[in-house]
């Protein structure tokens, strides 16, 4: 596959950097130029393959002469010149085998280089989708968590309206109450108003009775009764009275009790704001994600 030209030459930019670092003793290895140059191992081996045969490859040309010893033994048989000749065949012969041989451990070393690359990379993708699963995970544990949270938090605001809906119609009924209570009081203070004017016609009619005993026994008799209807009156406000005071008292407990409550709630809904600033509740960003006291 063709190479593109910015590839290649930035490649080769990568793999002459490298080289000159190395102080020209060793070429550097396909991975570490993959990694200077940030491209693809295929790319990578490519490329390399073609810098090194440039590095290797002799561009100055062959001087085609006549051999010293030719000159030396023109005088000589055919046979002499024919082995000569093949002295030199021979010797280019090795010069290109030993040739073929540096190409082929070059190409065997790019080989295990390709080969333990292509391992590292595989190991680093390993380790890459192990800490990506890993990852995964704990982000699915800490979205679980978060939705937990952000659930029990909006359980909690909603039991505070609950308990603020049920203190304020405590209030309202401690109001009532109240205003009951006032009435009953002012009820109470003119039953007290009658029974001070009963208990003053009691007297008058006790004490007409007891001056006119003998002479009025009907009329003391009559007059005992309206004492006696008079005092039951006063029993009955009396009761009324403690009524009223006790239904008051329950209805302040009770109204205390639910701010108690109010109190409470308002105390744990600070304490998950507190726990939003610091970053312990993910999915929740402000405080404006919650509803605001009332």
């Amino acid at each position: 596959m063709e190479l593109n030209k910015d590839t290649r030459d930035r490649i080769f930019a990568a793999a002459d950097s490298l080289y000159e670092q190395a102080g020209r003793g060793s070429f550097p290895t396909v991975d570490a130029v993959r990694k200077a140059s940030k491209v693809n191992m295929n790319d990578a081996a490519t490329a390399m393959k073609q810098w090194r045969r440039a590095q290797t490859a002799q561009a100055a040309p062959v001087a085609i002469t006549v051999p010293e010893a030719v000159h030396q033994l023109h005088s000589q048989a055919l046979a002499a010149l024919w082995q000569s000749a093949q002295d030199t065949a021979n010797e280019s012969l090795r010069a290109a085998q030993a040739g073929w041989e540096a190409e082929r451990a070059e190409a065997e070393t790019l080989n295990k280089q390709l080969g333990d690359a292509y391992d590292a990379q595989a190991t680093e993708l390993e380790t890459a989708c192990r800490q990506i699963e890993e990852l995964s995970a704990q982000n699915h544990v800490e979205q679980k968590r978060s939705t937990e949270l952000a659930q029990q938090l909006q359980e909690t605001v909603n039991a505070k309206l609950a308990a603020e809906s049920r203190a304020t119609i405590a209030e309202q009924r401690a109001i009532e109450i109240d205003r009951r209570a006032a009435d009953l009081r002012a009820e109470l203070d003119l039953a007290h108003q009658d029974a001070a004017q009963v208990r003053s016609e009691v007297t008058a009619l006790r004490a007409k009775v007891e001056s006119a005993e003998q002479a009025h026994q009907e009329q003391r008799k009559i007059a005992a009764q309206e004492a006696h209807r008079a005092a039951e009156r006063l029993a009955s406000t009396q009761m009324e009275r403690d009524e009223a005071r006790k239904e008051v008292g329950k209805a302040r407990e009770e109204a205390s009790n639910w701010r108690g409550q109010v109190e409470a709630l308002k105390e744990q809904q600070r304490g998950l704001l507190e726990a939003v600033k610091t970053g312990r509740v993910a999915g929740i960003t402000s405080e404006s994600d919650f509803p605001k006291d009332r």
